[in-house]
């Protein structure tokens, strides 16, 4: 089984590339289901109703967030009314939507894991704690696991891959919008890699404009991040898992632009 997991979308750059690229993608790579970092979709920041429709109209299969899940309002409704939309698991217990779901992909079972990073972030529950409680709730009916771990520190993305090593079949960072280029499998068989990148304009500063983003760091006064244009790109990472142990055989960066 081939799973693309697609980097954080931002804006309308993002939203556009996916739906002019992924389907070439789902036949070149032989893809057998996608997910998608969604929390930036509406404007940068945040989900909406139609956003979240553009990119299940694309091909996508799911969505995971982050921290900037609940900008829009209207989210907690959306979140608790459609089950492919995941939202980290470390969120305080009775927080609308799910941290982890299952899927059926072509009669087997794929489970989706979020998480929230602590480190530089929101301090809320412990993500290596509910990581294990999402690996024991799925593992009884999976052994396909995926997990986004949304968070700024690598050296916490980092200790969270060693930590499900063996358990799920990949551990895969998001947030930071750049694509690093330590993509492993780890021993006992979870793929791994820092971040995936970012899916919209990488002419700017993580999808913002340069000139917003220039002046924040200059003045220290507060300033409208906008999203940017130009150079749109996509970029994921392909994870080939063995459907019969759910171990990971290769994982594969992928860069794609929009011409």
């Amino acid at each position: 089984m081939k799973i693309l997991f697609i980097g954080d979308v931002v804006g309308s750059p993002g939203r556009n590339a996916i739906a002019k690229l992924l389907p070439g993608l789902k036949k070149e790579l032989g893809l057998s289901f996608v997910i998608a970092n969604a929390e930036n979709i509406a404007g940068g920041s945040g989900i909406t109703p139609s956003t979240v429709k553009e990119l299940f109209d694309a091909g996508v299969n799911v969505l995971t967030s982050g921290d900037h899940i609940w900008k829009k309002a209207g989210t907690e409704e959306l979140v608790n009314s459609d089950d492919r939309i995941v939202r980290p698991a470390n969120y305080p217990s009775g927080a609308p939507g799910a941290g982890w779901n299952l899927f059926n992909v072509n009669n087997l079972k794929v489970g989706v894991v979020n998480l929230n990073g602590r480190v530089f972030m929101d301090p809320i529950e412990c993500p290596f704690k509910s990581a294990l409680a999402a690996y024991e709730d799925l593992i009884k009916q999976t052994k396909i696991i995926i997990v986004d771990i949304h968070a700024e520190a690598t050296s916490e993305k980092v200790a969270l891959g060693w930590y499900l090593d063996g358990k799920v079949s990949a551990v895969l960072g998001t947030h930071t919008h750049i694509q690093t280029a330590d993509e492993k499998i780890l021993p006992n068989g979870t793929a791994y890699i820092t971040d995936v990148g970012m899916t919209g304009p990488y002419d700017s500063v993580i999808g913002r404009r340069v000139d917003n983003v220039l002046h924040r760091f200059l003045t220290c006064l507060p300033t409208k991040f906008e999203v940017a244009e130009g150079n749109v790109q996509l970029h994921g990472a392909v994870v080939d898992i063995d459907e019969s142990t759910g171990k990971a055989r290769s994982i594969e960066r992928i860069q794609r632009k929009l011409i």
